[in-house]
């Protein structure tokens, strides 16, 4: 993929609209997920497709083995952090 740069605006309620030939380039229609990821003063936004979710979610998932939670721990577990 070639490299390209695109200025945008961040509107007043935090919106910003990516460019038409970006959107065009990574095939991001509406409904598409992206991440964000911030590292220093970089801001990173990156297709989320499967492989994405299964490569951040991996780690999760090995520690929740590590540590024996289970799926069914997963409710409770947010429901008691929706509280505080």
């Amino acid at each position: 993929m070639k490299e390209k740069i695109e200025m945008a605006t961040i509107s007043s309620r935090g919106q910003i609209c990516i460019p038409n030939d970006i959107r065009e380039e990574m095939g991001l229609e509406e409904g598409s997920k992206v991440l964000f990821v911030l590292t220093d003063n970089s801001l990173i936004m990156k297709k989320a497709d499967m492989q994405t979710f299964r490569q951040i979610t991996a780690p999760l998932k090995e520690e929740a083995r590590r540590v024996g939670m289970k799926e069914s721990d997963v409710n409770e577990i947010v429901h008691k952090v929706r509280k505080k």
